[in-house]
């Protein structure tokens, strides 16, 4: 058996760690907003190399609170992409804006930013790019264009902890980054939490504020609020699992070099980073036609895989109302039909990823050339732009 993620291979390294630091919290009585989170506060700001960061209680509060702290309201509108998780735009929904979709690159499979300037309308206050599987968006690009149109930029980085875009933080670019740390990232809590990190210190208090019930001081609600803290034992783990990211981001970054060499024959069907990212692979996925076949025969043999996602959100019924079809995003609906995602983490040893791809070689080797030989179809002047921007 090869799972997709070994949580308890992780506790087992760190399970002493892990104990002592729950016990703490416990013994000492304070649950809520306090040593721990300020601790993990601090250092997951330096961490992401951000003036502030503030502790939420889930990646999907931190996007909601991000979203309100940048002053985005009804009658808004938001641009992002719909290859991601339904939060994203659950969230801009929350706020009270309208998300406006726009397709992915074919290459990187983040937010195209040669298609935002189309987007932007006069009720367009921000742009919330999606920074897949843990490769970053092109972000300068987006910057360039946001500044230009006086817009504020929200970088989704749920699964992008440590990942960089020319040596800078997935968090650290934007005007506000936002994290999850459901168990399953990279840096994973034992339950729910998020983040919101800025180096704008109105935009943290603002943050402050909401994430505790609007209270600038005990029963003194200065606006309408939430109640979207974290609890110390969850600061408390992360406390400790900040010490070991770099050792597990380096890893997951081996086992991709890995699954890269195995699959090396099957041009365009792997992931596509440019020179200059550090991809972290929360998630590592290959194109593959005929992928639900390869799926169910990986599973077949005791090997857990995934599709990240399936559905792409604009496509969900939850989110019909929208009036998004299909054809409206090609290169997303191309994507959410192809993606495959392998098993990825830490632990992962080299005889599974061998067994992992003689598997998926086995039950899809035509399909496969298949993969090779598929291209996208995608106007000219944005195929142009994506090959010249991976040169650089």
């Amino acid at each position: 058996m090869i799972p997709f993620l070994d949580l308890k291979a992780q506790y087992s390294q760190i399970k002493p760690e892990i104990d002592a630091a729950v016990a703490r919290v416990i013994a000492s009585g304070h649950f809520v907003l306090g040593p721990e989170g300020t601790a993990f506060e601090e250092r997951f700001a330096d961490y992401c190399q951000t003036a502030h960061c503030r502790a939420v209680n889930t990646g999907t509060s931190a996007l909601h609170l991000a979203l309100l702290a940048a002053g985005v309201g009804p009658g808004d509108e938001v641009i992002t992409v719909s290859l991601t998780f339904v939060a994203t735009t659950a969230a801009i929904l929350y706020s009270g804006a309208k998300p406006v979709f726009i397709d992915v690159d074919p290459l990187t499979w983040t937010m195209d930013p040669g298609l935002i300037e189309a987007a932007i309308t006069p009720r367009t206050k921000a742009i919330l790019p999606v920074h897949l599987h843990g490769l970053m968006a092109d972000m300068d690009p987006i910057m360039a264009i946001a500044r230009r149109h006086g817009l504020v930029v929200i970088e989704d980085a749920a699964q992008a902890h440590g990942a960089e875009h020319r040596r800078r933080r997935a968090g650290s670019i934007g005007d506000l980054g936002c994290f999850s740390f459901y168990p399953g990232k990279n840096l994973g809590a034992f339950g729910e939490g998020g983040a919101v990190v800025t180096h704008r210190p109105e935009f943290a208090h603002r943050v402050s504020l909401l994430r505790d019930w609007g209270q600038e001081a005990k029963y003194d609600h200065a606006i309408p609020g939430y109640n979207y803290r974290m609890d110390e034992i969850q600061s408390a783990i992360l406390n400790v699992k900040l010490d070991y990211i770099e050792r597990w981001t380096e890893a997951r970054r081996s086992a991709a070099e890995r699954y890269d060499a195995l699959l090396s024959d099957l041009s365009f069907a792997r992931p596509q980073p440019p020179r200059h990212a550090r991809h972290v692979y929360h998630v590592y996925a290959v194109r593959l036609k005929g992928r639900d076949h390869a799926l169910s025969a990986l599973r077949d043999a005791g090997i857990s895989a995934g599709i990240h996602y399936p559905v792409p959100v604009h496509l969900q019924r939850a989110y019909a109302e929208l009036g998004y079809r299909a054809g409206d995003l090609p290169v997303t609906e191309m994507l959410a039909n192809d993606f495959l995602s392998l098993p990825i983490y830490p632990e992962l040893l080299p005889e599974q990823a061998v067994e992992v791809v003689a598997t998926l070689r086995n039950a899809a080797a035509p399909r496969l050339s298949e993969a090779v030989a598929a291209r996208v179809e995608h106007p000219q002047s944005v195929m142009t732009w994506s090959h010249n921007r991976r040169a650089s």
